[in-house]
């Protein structure tokens, strides 16, 4: 052995570190050292040596006899075992680990760091190899063996146990030596430090992990290029023996575990690091491979065919082992993905083996399902490149290769199968349904599915542009999608759905959502209608969602009746019949939504009510609610067509919002007789309010009925007192005297400002007159109230039932004379009619002022008797009527048109409603014949009989035969006394008026 020591080698080696050691010993003295360390027993004295002694002697050895090197390192393995034994045993029994033979021995741990590290820095080629080595295994090896401890903290705590071993001088000196191996040899050999570190990792994790953590947090950089490159080749070399499916080759490698581990533990610190790292990775397997320079400083898996076709496998089989590197890398790496790169990726597929192939796809597919980020911009990429391009629309972008849209497409099935079987067994192989509620097992989360939850609104957007093939796979998945999220996904994509369609294709979807999700899934329709009421309330819908919401709604519930004829009997509650339930039951909802401010929301309104079906029963408070905003809305789309008409616009809309308008009022009107009164009483008085007067040909009238002045014109005068007091109802009634009140001006202000009106186009005024009259003929017609029956002709229209008349007839005598009593039915003589002069004045104004009331008595009329409720305002319109003939100088009637029309109106209206018999009521066909003084004495023979024959509704019969009242006037008495004045007119035009005689015989 002395022939080893005796060479010039030796003494070289000895001279460069003479700076260091002590003096040099001479061969007896190595000789007896030598003895001393392999025999444990001092060679001069021969007593046994101590821990201690004997470690001093291998520090000697090591300075001295570098080839010894191997013993030496194998000897201090048990000096630093046995410090660290007594380091925790301090520990835990006095908490002091600076006593006992610990402090001995750390001197010798700190000679031996020095030694090694002196010889590290001069000559690192020879020795941090094998210092590397050897400190990271004995790391391993005293992490592993000490783990049980009770001083020892659990693996998972890393910072806890990076203090308790940092803490430690033996464990401290290790550390510090392999970090300034891997410092040295990052220049030229960083594999093998590398290597050494997972092959240690691999055998004590996860004890050792708080050693990698440390490492890599040192050089983050290094580490982590190094570590996979060094997984890469352990990943390939493996997989040249195994050609078995991925995941269970994961499970075979060795290293990629410990990658895992190192990787996951410095994502913490250092993720965009890894992140980077990973996705260089992935493009320098794809690029070109070119000649490395000697002296390059990047790993050498790039120069290998064989690593760079395996660097994408690898990269999968990490990202299913650590959802965390998937995460990271997931976002950016469909940003990479570029026709260029798939195509790259695709040419370096083509040479894997089918087997192995299908492998990697079921393995993306996998990670994909598993991902908790990044799920809906992987779902669009995949989308986008699978969909087929379209043969009409073709952009200036290339459409991506038709392998690889081939590719894409069937990931993109694959992984709606494997989503569809994760969904549909999560219960994990129990029998009851994943829907019902009383399934004990638990159910699994799809990270996939879960982020995706948040994205039903895009995806429906998406689903919706029925885009070929696309659209069916979101549609799919929307489904998978609202299993998986429960009741409250569903009604949301349902909403979104129904919310967002904007044609009949469109609105299928939903349809066929509906038909998916109705048989595991009840009362989805009533929640989904409900949803979209809270959003309505909460106004969370836009304009222009909101009236496609409605328009959706009510283009289902008009294809019930299709429904209807082609289902079969007996047939599951279609989704049309479900929406119509659950909108009856939100209908005072979306009643409000009738007076919407955008014409648009409001149209689709009304055509959603008009054909929605009407609850069973329903609160007063509602029903009274809908029937104000539907009146409301009636006059509202009067206005608007006519707007849209003046305006030359398309009145197509404006028409149809009034038609349906009409149908909702009828049938409303026919619901109850409460919905009916409220609707007639608003309709009456909503005719003739100042804001909808001029509709029908009428003028903004004053308490007195004198048409009032413009703003323009009357200025405002303020608030005052006097003014207060002129108006009508505050003053004092002073009947019949000459303090009578006539409004005719103001105090100091004159008379008031006669304007002309702003009347609309005649034919405008008529149209809207009738169709007012149509909604109130209708609404009394449908009217079930009193026993009314339909006649037996089925051609006829129905008779206007006569308590629904009685409601107009009450309406209109309180709006155009409210102090008048209801029981004021019988006529007083003509002289009464001095005493209530004022109040005439006012009935007749308001005749003049609103057309529209003599239209009004003739639908009262129709329902007999409601015109006796009339009494008072036909008797002050007649005495003001007799006051003007009777004052008129004209020579024929004619020249007082309106008083004639009014006259022959009201006499007809009279005569309709059955107040006066055949004879008297045929009088106003000759009054344009006749001069005002006759006109007077017909009128007055009407005034005569009516106060002789009061206007009493008990005189009228209920005749089956007709379905309607009627009066016979043979129990009234002689009615010649009243007709002698018109045959005396007769004979004395009998030149003008021969041919109506036969009108007026007895």
């Amino acid at each position: 052995m002395s022939v080893v020591f005796d060479g010039s080698p030796l003494k070289a080696m000895q001279s460069s570190h003479s700076h260091t050691a002590p003096a040099a010993l001479s061969a007896q003295e190595l000789s007896q050292e030598i003895k001393s360390f392999i025999s444990g027993v001092d060679a001069v004295q021969g007593r046994k040596l101590g821990v201690r002694e004997h470690a001093r002697c291998a520090v000697r050895l090591l300075r001295s006899v570098p080839a010894c090197r191997g013993a030496v390192l194998e000897h201090l393995r048990g000096v630093y075992d046995e410090h660290v034994s007594t380091f925790l045993h301090n520990l835990e029994t006095e908490g002091n680990a600076s006593s006992g033979s610990a402090s001995n021995l750390e001197d010798i741990i700190q000679e031996v760091h020095g030694v090694l590290s002196e010889f590290i820095r001069l000559n690192p080629r020879a020795w941090a190899p094998l210092v590397s080595t050897w400190a990271v295994d004995l790391l391993g090896q005293l992490s592993s063996k000490h783990a049980g401890r009770r001083v020892a903290p659990h693996s998972s705590s890393l910072n806890e146990l990076l203090q308790l071993w940092m803490s430690c001088a033996a464990t401290r000196s290790l550390m510090e030596a392999y970090s300034q191996c891997l410092a040295a040899m990052l220049a030229w050999c960083p594999d093998a430090c590398v290597d050494a570190l997972l092959d240690t990792s691999v055998k004590h994790s996860p004890h050792f992990d708080w050693v990698v953590a440390h490492i890599g947090s040192a050089f983050p950089g290094t580490i982590i290029s190094r570590v996979l490159a060094c997984g890469l080749k352990d990943f390939c070399s493996h997989g040249a023996k195994d050609q078995g499916p991925l995941v269970e080759k994961g499970n075979r490698v060795p290293k990629i575990g410990s990658v895992v581990g190192i990787l996951g533990h410095l994502a913490a610190h250092h993720s965009d690091s890894i992140r980077k790292e990973l996705l260089r990775m992935f493009q320098e397997s794809l690029a070109p491979s070119t000649p490395l320079s000697p002296s390059s400083s990047s790993t050498s898996w790039e120069a290998s065919p064989q690593l760079r076709r395996a660097a994408v496998p690898f990269l999968l089989q990490l990202a299913a082992m650590s959802p965390n590197l998937f995460g990271a890398v997931s976002s950016e790496l469909v940003e990479l993905l570029r026709p260029a790169v798939l195509l790259q990726l695709q040419a370096l597929l083509q040479g894997l083996p089918r087997e192995e192939l299908d492998n990697m796809l079921g393995l993306a597919v996998h990670l994909i399902s598993q991902s908790p980020t990044g799920g809906a911009r992987v779902l669009r990429f995949l989308a986008d490149t699978a969909t087929p391009a379209s043969v009409i629309i073709s952009g200036p972008t290339p459409s991506p290769h038709e392998g690889v849209r081939e590719g894409c497409d069937r990931l993109l099935q694959m992984l709606l199968l494997h989503l569809h079987k994760l969904v549909f067994n999560r219960s994990e192989g129990s029998e009851v349904s994943p829907f019902c509620s009383t399934s004990s097992q638990p159910q699994r989360v799809i990270p996939f599915l879960e982020e995706l939850r948040s994205h039903v609104a895009p995806l429906c957007a998406e689903t919706l542009r029925l885009e070929r093939k696309r659209h069916l796979w979101l549609h799919q998945l929307l489904c998978l999608l609202s299993v998986y999220g429960g009741p409250s996904v569903a009604t949301e994509t349902l909403c979104q759905l129904l919310t967002q369609a904007r044609n009949p294709e469109e609105l299928a979807l939903a349809w066929q959502l509906h038909a998916t999700l109705s048989s595991c899934m009840a009362g989805l329709v009533p929640a989904a209608v409900t949803h979209c009421v809270a959003q309505i309330h909460t106004h969370t819908l836009g304009r222009r969602q909101l009236r496609q919401l409605l328009l959706n709604l009510a283009a289902v519930l008009q294809s019930q009746d299709e429904e209807k004829k082609a289902a079969a009997a007996g047939a599951q509650s279609s989704m049309a019949a479900q929406i119509g339930s659950a909108v009856s039951v939100h209908l005072h909802d979306f009643g409000p939504l009738l007076l919407h401010g955008d014409p648009a929301v409001s149209h689709a309104a009304v055509r959603l009510l008009s054909c929605s079906p009407l609850p069973r029963t329903a609160s007063p408070a509602h029903l009274l609610l809908l029937s104000r905003a539907a009146v409301t809305h009636f006059f509202l789309a009067l206005r608007r067509r006519g707007e849209a008409e003046k305006a030359g616009q398309d009145a197509g809309q404006s028409s149809e919002a009034v038609s349906c308008s009409v149908l909702l009022l009828t049938r409303f009107a026919a619901y109850s007789a409460l919905t009916l009164k409220a609707i007639l009483q608003q309709l009456v008085e909503g005719a003739l309010h100042k804001g909808n007067a001029e509709l029908f040909g009428g003028q903004i009238a004053d308490m007195s009925g004198a048409p009032v002045a413009s703003p323009s014109v009357s200025p405002d005068l303020g608030a005052s007192l006097l003014d207060i007091n002129c108006r009508f109802g505050t003053t004092v009634n002073f009947s019949g005297s000459v303090w009578s009140v006539f409004h005719a001006g103001v105090i100091g202000k004159g008379l008031k400002a006669r304007t002309a009106a702003n009347l609309l186009d005649p034919s405008e005024v008529i149209q809207n007159i009738q169709t007012l009259l149509a909604v109130i003929v209708q609404c009394c017609s449908s009217s079930s109230l009193n026993g009314s029956q339909s006649p037996s002709d089925p051609e006829e229209p129905p008779p206007i039932n006569a308590e629904a008349a009685k409601v107009v007839a009450v309406t209109l005598v309180e709006n155009v004379c409210p102090d008048v009593a209801n029981g004021e039915l019988s006529w007083p003589p003509e002289e009464h009619a001095r005493t209530t002069v004022e109040r005439d004045i006012h009935i007749r104004r308001c005749f003049e002022a609103h057309p529209v009331l003599f239209h009004l008595l003739q639908v009262v009329a129709a329902g007999r008797p409601a015109l006796c409720y009339c009494s008072a305002v036909l008797r002050g319109l007649l005495a003001t009527l007799l006051s003007h003939w009777e004052g008129s100088r004209e020579a024929s009637s004619t020249d007082s048109p309106w008083h004639l029309q009014a006259s022959c109106l009201l006499v007809s209206c009279m005569g309709e409603g059955q107040l006066l018999p055949p004879v008297l009521a045929n009088v106003h066909e000759a009054f344009a014949h006749l001069t005002p003084f006759e006109v007077r004495l017909l009128l007055l023979a009407v005034w005569e009989y009516v106060r002789g024959n009061g206007p009493l509704p008990q005189k009228f019969v209920f005749s089956s035969d007709k379905g309607m009242f009627c009066r016979d006037f043979s129990r009234d008495g002689d009615v010649s006394r009243y007709v002698a004045p018109i045959h005396s007119v007769l004979h004395k035009n009998i030149d003008r008026l021969g041919h109506l005689c036969w009108r007026f015989q007895l």
